[in-house]
C-alpha cells in the first residue's frame, strides 16, 4: 500500500507536469497544427511570387495552365478517293505545326478503329476527320471499313453511350451539292456516330462543296480554308484550357449560339435548304437527344405487344413520324392495310422500331431477319471465334445468325434487343415460305460478308470460306419455334449442308415435341423457380411455369443433341443451385451452358445494371458448385472471353477424353438417311460427336481461345463489350 496523500509533495515541478500532462499534449498538437498551416501559406506565397517573376507570365492562372497539358497533339484522319482530302490533311497539318503541336496524318484505310480508336481518349489528342462522300452517298473505299465499324459500334449496345467519352473530335466533309440527296452524307454520319458513342465535338462540322455555285465561299478549297481557320482558333483556345468557345453559359444540351445536331438541316445563303452549313455556329458540348433525329410512340426501349399494333397505327394518324414529310399518314395506313399484315409489320419495324439496316439487321420478308454476328467478323480477321467454336467446333466465320420469327412470348429483363421486337403468344401474320426465308437470309448474309473486303487484317482464305454458309444459329431474336413452318426451314438447311442450332424459350412444348432433328437444340433456362422465372423472363402466358416444365420434359425425349442454356444474373438467380439440379434431372440435357448475363445498357424495359453482371470467377464457382449436385455431369470446356462454361454429360467422355465437338459431315449423312427413311432410321447425339481439342478444355492455358488465332486486348479494359 502506497504512502498517504499527506505525504505527497504537490509543489514538485515534475509532479505538476504529470498531473497536467493532457493539457500539455493538447498544446503541443495545436502548436504543430498551426506550424503546418503557416508553412503551407508561406509556400503558396513563395510560389505565387516566383510565378509573377517569370517573363511573359503576367498572372498565375496562365502559368498553371502551362504546367497542365490540355492538348498533347493532333491526329488528322482522311478518307480520300481522288486525293483532295489527303491534300487538305497536309494543309491542316502544316497549320497545326505552327502551334508547336505534334501532328500525325493517318489514312483511314490503314487505321484499325477496333484496336486504336479508344486509345485516343487517354492521349489528349484532338482528332480531325476529313472524309469525302462518294457515289450514292457511300464512303470512299479507303474510309469504308472505318465508317462501317463506327456505325456498328454506335448501334451496338455492348459499346454503350460512353464508349468514346473523352475523345475530342472535329469533322470536315467533302461533297457535291449537285447530288443534294447525298450531299456530305458521310461526314454527317461520322459526326453523328462519334457523338452517339460519347465523343465530344470541339468544332461544328464543316462542309466543303465542289459545286462552286452553291459553295458558301466560292470553292471547296475556300470552304476548307474557312473551316481550317476556325479549327486552328479553337485549337489555340483548347491549349489555353478553355472548354467552350461560346463562353460556357449554355444549358446542358442546348447552346444559345444555335448549336445544331449532326445532320440537322440549316438555311443556305441562297435560300435553299442546305444540310449542316452553319458557319456562324459555335461549338458546345451537345448532349441533346434531338441529334439522333429519333421519335417514337412508346419510347425507344418500350415493349410492344402484338395486340397493341392497332394503337400504334392510331398514333401514326395523330402524329407524323420522322421521315414522312409531305406524306399523308392516313393514306399510307390504307396502303399498308391493303398489303395485309405483312406490309404493316414491315413498315412498323423499319420506321418505328428501328429494325433497319443501320442497326445491322436485314429484314427478310415480313417476319424474319438476319444479322452479321460480331464473332463472324472477329474470325474473318483471325481474332478468334465464339464459344460455339470452342465448345462444338463451329467455324464462326461461316455461321449465319438468323430467325424466322421476330416475335417472342417473353419480355426478358436482359433482352439484348431492348424489346424493339413485338411479343405475342400465337402466330397471327401472313406467313412467308421457308424457301424465301432461307434464300434471302443467305443472300443478305453474303452481302454483309462482302462489305469486309479490304478491311485491315482480313484473312483472304476465311473471306472466301465465309461466303459459303455452313452453320445457322436460329437465335437472333424472338422465338424461332413460333414459325409454323419451322420443320420445313430446318429440312431446307440440312439439304443445303447447313447445320442447325435452334434456341427456344421453353414456352411451346408441343412445338418442341413435333420438331424434326436439329443439329443442336437449345432451351433457355433463365431461372429455376416459378417466381424467379416470372421475374426474369416476364412471360406472356399465364400458365408459363407448366409450359416451361413441359418443354423440359419434351426435350428429354429428343435423341439428338440438347442443351440447357443458363444465363446468370447476379442477385437474381445465382442462389438456386438445388432447384437447377432438379430441372436438369427433368430434361436430362446432353450439355449445360452457363453464361454470365451481358449488360445491354440502360433500358426503360429493364432494371439491370452492371452490378448484376457476374465476374468470370463467380461463374466458374457457380458451375463447380452445380456440378457437385449432378453426379452424371462434369465441367468440360471454357470460353473466358464470353464468360461462359460448358457442363457435359459423362457419356461424352470416352477413354478420359472429351468428345463435345460435332462431326458435321456425319450429321448431314445421318439426317439425310432419316429423311429418306421417312423418320424410321433414327440416330442419337453420340452418333455424330467429335473429339474436343486440348485448348478448348476447362483448365487449359488458352482459356478457350483457339491458338490458331491472335487475341487482341482492348487498351481500355474497363470498356467491356464481351458477349455474343
Amino acid at each position: 500500500m502506497g504512502p498517504p496523500l499527506d505525504v505527497w509533495d504537490f509543489s514538485s515541478p515534475l509532479l505538476s507536469l504529470w498531473m497536467n500532462r493532457f493539457y500539455i499534449y493538447m498544446g503541443c498538437a495545436l502548436g504543430v497544427t498551426l506550424w503546418i498551416c503557416v508553412q503551407i501559406i508561406v509556400r503558396k506565397q513563395v510560389t505565387r511570387s516566383q510565378e509573377k517573376s517569370v517573363p511573359g507570365a503576367p498572372d498565375s492562372s496562365l502559368s498553371l495552365q502551362k504546367k497542365q497539358t490540355h492538348v498533347s497533339g493532333v491526329k488528322i484522319f482522311y478518307g480520300s478517293q481522288t486525293g483532295t482530302a489527303k491534300g487538305f490533311a497536309a494543309l491542316l497539318a502544316k497549320a497545326v505545326t505552327s502551334l508547336n503541336l505534334p501532328v500525325a496524318i493517318i489514312n483511314l484505310k490503314e487505321y484499325d478503329p477496333d484496336d486504336n480508336l479508344i486509345g485516343e481518349i487517354t492521349g489528349k489528342n484532338i482528332c480531325a476527320f476529313l472524309v469525302a462522300t462518294y457515289t450514292d452517298g457511300r464512303p470512299t473505299e479507303s474510309a469504308e471499313w472505318f465508317c462501317k465499324w463506327l456505325e456498328d459500334a454506335a448501334n451496338d449496345f455492348r459499346f454503350g453511350k460512353t464508349y468514346l467519352k473523352g475523345l475530342r473530335y472535329a469533322v470536315f466533309g467533302l461533297g457535291d451539292s449537285a447530288y443534294q440527296s447525298h450531299f456530305n452524307k458521310v461526314s454527317t454520319n461520322v459526326d453523328k456516330w462519334l457523338w452517339m458513342l460519347g465523343a465530344q465535338r470541339v468544332l461544328t462540322r464543316g462542309e466543303g462543296d465542289c459545286n462552286a455555285v452553291q459553295s458558301k465561299h466560292g470553292s471547296i478549297e475556300a470552304d476548307f480554308t474557312a473551316w481550317k481557320t476556325k479549327f486552328i482558333s479553337r485549337l489555340q483556345a483548347l491549349q489555353r484550357g478553355e472548354k467552350k468557345a461560346c463562353g460556357g453559359n449554355c444549358k446542358r444540351g442546348k447552346c444559345e449560339s444555335a448549336q445544331h445536331g449532326p445532320g440537322e438541316a440549316q438555311p443556305h445563303p441562297q435560300g435553299e435548304l442546305h444540310p449542316g452549313n452553319a458557319e456562324e455556329e459555335e461549338p458546345c458540348e451537345s448532349s441533346s437527344e434531338d441529334e439522333l433525329g429519333t421519335q417514337d410512340y412508346q419510347g425507344l426501349n418500350s415493349v410492344v405487344d402484338v395486340e397493341d399494333l392497332g394503337n400504334i397505327v392510331n398514333s401514326m394518324k395523330r402524329e407524323k413520324a420522322p421521315g414522312r414529310t409531305g406524306l399523308n399518314v392516313e393514306a399510307e395506313e390504307r396502303t399498308l392495310v391493303q398489303r395485309g399484315h405483312s406490309g404493316l409489320w414491315r413498315s412498323l419495324y423499319q420506321k418505328d422500331f428501328k429494325w433497319k439496316p443501320s442497326n445491322g439487321y436485314q429484314l427478310i420478308g415480313s417476319h424474319s431477319g438476319v444479322k452479321l454476328c460480331r464473332w463472324t467478323k472477329s474470325m474473318l480477321r483471325g481474332r478468334g471465334g465464339c464459344y460455339k467454336h470452342t465448345f462444338y467446333g463451329i467455324e464462326s466465320h461461316r455461321c449465319m445468325e438468323a430467325t424466322p420469327s421476330l416475335a417472342c412470348a417473353n419480355k426478358c429483363v436482359f433482352c439484348w434487343r431492348h424489346h424493339t421486337n413485338p411479343v405475342g403468344t400465337e402466330w397471327r401474320w401472313k406467313m412467308d415460305q421457308p424457301e424465301l426465308i432461307l434464300k434471302e437470309a443467305i443472300e443478305n448474309h453474303q452481302n454483309m460478308i462482302k462489305q469486309f473486303k479490304g478491311v485491315p487484317g482480313l484473312k483472304a482464305e476465311r473471306f472466301e470460306e465465309g461466303m459459303e454458309v455452313k452453320h445457322c444459329a436460329l437465335s437472333l431474336v424472338g422465338e424461332p419455334i413460333m414459325y409454323p413452318e419451322i420443320n420445313g426451314l430446318l429440312k431446307l438447311l440440312h439439304q443445303c449442308g447447313i447445320s442447325s442450332f435452334l434456341v427456344t424459350n421453353a414456352q411451346f412444348p408441343e412445338a418442341i415435341r413435333n420438331l424434326t432433328p436439329v443439329t443442336q437444340l437449345y432451351v433457355s433456362v433463365d431461372a429455376s423457380t416459378k417466381d424467379s422465372l416470372k421475374k426474369i423472363d416476364r412471360p406472356l402466358f399465364k400458365d408459363f411455369w407448366q409450359r416451361f416444365l413441359d418443354s423440359l420434359k419434351a426435350l428429354s425425349a429428343k435423341q439428338q443433341r440438347t442443351v440447357y442454356r443458363l444465363t446468370l444474373v447476379k442477385c437474381w438467380n445465382v442462389d438456386e443451385l438445388q432447384a437447377y439440379a432438379e430441372l436438369v434431372s427433368l430434361g436430362n440435357p446432353d450439355f449445360i451452358e452457363v453464361k454470365g448475363v451481358t449488360y445491354c445498357g440502360e433500358s426503360a424495359a429493364s432494371s439491370l445494371t452492371m452490378a448484376n453482371v457476374p465476374w468470370h470467377e463467380e461463374v466458374v464457382r457457380f458451375v463447380c458448385e452445380l456440378v457437385d449436385l449432378l453426379p452424371d455431369y462434369e465441367v468440360a470446356c471454357e470460353h473466358e472471353h464470353s464468360n461462359c462454361l460448358l457442363i457435359a454429360h459423362k457419356k461424352f467422355k470416352i477413354g478420359g477424353e472429351w468428345w463435345t465437338w460435332i462431326d458435321y459431315s456425319r450429321f448431314q449423312e445421318l439426317v439425310l438417311q432419316y429423311e429418306e427413311s421417312g423418320g424410321s432410321k433414327t440416330f442419337s447425339s453420340r452418333d455424330y460427336m467429335a473429339r474436343t481439342p486440348q485448348w478448348a478444355l476447362f483448365g487449359a492455358r488458352e482459356r478457350g481461345f483457339d491458338p490458331k488465332d491472335t487475341r487482341y486486348q482492348r487498351k481500355n479494359k474497363t470498356k467491356d463489350i464481351s458477349g455474343c
